[in-house]
């Protein structure tokens, strides 16, 4: 089981890590051109609106839902059962998501009213803000389709990865990246308001990444007309689950909205330099965490319609042992290296050390709780695989009411860090009620062998980060390098990092064994 598992996922992480590249190059090339001023903040968030939704109608609650009960159906139905299944699940989801697309391009001053209602109290009073508020409600009519296109690029992907065809999947948000650096490189600059040209260049990438899978669905022969079937008893099933897993999934998503909706209200720069660090802390969450969800979930889902409760157990504990191993040196490495990884990433054009400094501050309260964000990712499907949607919605509103306390709490002392902090503090809270609920159900358990495991890998962690600190430059040393100077060191101190971390483990009793779980 283990030696598939960890085939599918390195082939996920492979295909994600030249998405994730490419992500970065393209904020790298936005960064350049717009900085962290009032133009980034108005593209950021007409970005931020439809992302938020995809995780919603796209790859969050409907994936969660729809794979287990496609999986179910692949187990115990005929092919042209299952077709029969997509045919629905496209042609019913495909109706509300045009409903919604439709309404966010027509209504989007209202959209962004609600969604930054600081701007739109400016505009009202013709305060300073007003300009930000117009140019993101014009913006969002021309993001908002992307939602329409990446909701059907989830749709494929999720039939895709149930057939074991993880690559394509993985791969298709290479287009999205790939057109926002074409844009932000060709058009953009030559526009008066070059956030027009980037905004074009989201739209350009889901059609792209919605005409890309096309061949592969009809090469598997899983290319199907949509048709309305509200009432088809698949399609219920799938609603019914997807309906609670809204709140469940989307957590974290909620709660990035909420920050923004309080950034509004804060100094100009501040969603900018959330959403720098966010890019950041998004690269090693989807390179290791997204990856490890994505193929642990239809595994899970199998477990639980054959009834091997063993193996579902097993299953969660290779997920949880792998985060530890992946996610650990990640989250330590972002926190001791926030402000060289910023410089040598972003610092050029109108991005300078004010930005840089601005950004590592929340980076490093993002980073905080990335093992935790990554846990979640992992822990979920523990419920969604076992078709429980409800179990995790009460855990959701609890962590997205934390957030909300948390937010008060911290934003007014520490400002746009506040909301990071108040993020990574309500992601723990939604992991440990995950976690508690698994346990408490006699559905996944800690082993004492994982838990000597995980506390090995912190001692190898503390040694690392002991390494990178005492051979850190300081920021004086880095602020006189060159950009290929600073391109070097940062890389040897990762070397270093890793090398050290691996070593410790080693030496601490980790071995490969401990990564293959029979089930």
């Amino acid at each position: 089981m283990s030696k598939g598992l960890l085939k599918s996922g390195a082939i996920v992480s492979a295909m994600t890590l030249v998405s994730r590249v490419l992500g970065l190059v393209r904020d790298v090339v936005v960064a350049n051109l717009m900085g962290a001023g009032a133009s980034a903040d108005v593209f950021f968030f007409a970005n931020k609106i439809p992302n938020f939704l995809r995780r919603l109608f796209a790859e969050g609650a409907f994936s969660q839902a729809f794979v287990p009960v496609l999986t179910e159906y692949q187990q115990k139905e005929d092919m042209t059962e299952t077709r029969q299944l997509i045919a629905k699940v496209s042609g019913t989801l495909g109706v509300i998501v045009t409903v919604v697309t439709l309404f966010g391009v027509l209504g989007s001053g209202v959209v962004t009213a609600i969604f930054g209602t600081g701007w739109f109290i400016d505009w009202l009073k013709g305060g300073p803000s007003a300009e930000k508020f117009e140019m993101a409600s014009l913006m969002l009519k021309i993001t908002f389709p992307y939602l329409w296109f990446i909701t059907f690029v989830a749709l494929s992907g999720s039939v895709l990865n149930t057939l074991g065809k993880f690559a394509v999947s993985s791969f298709t948000p290479v287009f999205l990246n790939v057109m926002l650096i074409l844009m932000a490189v060709t058009v953009a600059p030559r526009l008066d308001n070059p956030e027009i040209g980037l905004a074009i260049g989201v739209f350009l990438g889901g059609l792209v990444q919605f005409l890309f899978q096309i061949p592969f669905l009809a090469r598997e022969g899983v290319l199907v007309r949509p048709q309305w079937g509200w009432n088809d008893p698949g399609v219920v099933r799938i609603r019914t689950l997807m309906i609670p897993a809204l709140f469940g999934v989307s957590v974290s998503q909620i709660n990035l909205l909420l920050d923004t909706f309080i950034a509004s209200f804060l100094q100009t720069g501040s969603i900018s330099w959330l959403y720098y660090s966010d890019r950041l802390l998004e690269f090693p969450l989807g390179l290791f965490g997204i990856a490890i969800a994505t193929v642990i979930l239809p595994a899970l889902s199998k477990k639980h319609v054959n009834a091997h409760s063993q193996g579902f157990s097993n299953t969660m504990d290779w997920g949880i042992r792998m985060v530890f191993l992946l996610g650990l040196p990640a989250m330590l490495g972002l926190i001791v290296l926030a402000k060289p990884l910023l410089m040598v990433l972003f610092m050029r054009g109108e991005f300078g050390t004010y930005e840089v400094h601005q950004s590592s501050m929340s980076l490093i309260a993002y980073a905080s709780g990335l093992l935790n964000f990554m846990l979640i990712k992992v822990l979920a499907p523990g419920y969604y695989s076992r078709q429980d949607t409800k179990t995790p919605v009460r855990y959701g509103i609890i962590a997205m009411t934390t957030n909300m306390v948390f937010n008060i709490i911290f934003a007014w002392h520490y400002g746009y860090v506040g909301l990071a902090m108040a993020t990574a503090l309500s992601a723990f809270v939604n992991m440990a009620l995950l976690y508690r609920g698994l346990h408490t159900a006699k559905v996944y358990k800690l082993s004492k062998q994982t838990i000597g495991y995980l506390l090995r890998l912190l001692v190898a962690g503390a040694f690392m980060v002991a390494v990178i600190v005492y051979i850190l430059p300081p920021m004086s040393a880095w602020l006189q390098m060159s950009l290929m100077g600073r391109v070097l060191q940062l890389s040897g101190l990762i070397a270093a990092g890793g090398v050290t971390y691996l070593i410790s483990a080693l030496l601490l009793g980790i071995r490969l064994r401990h990564l293959k779980v029979e089930g």
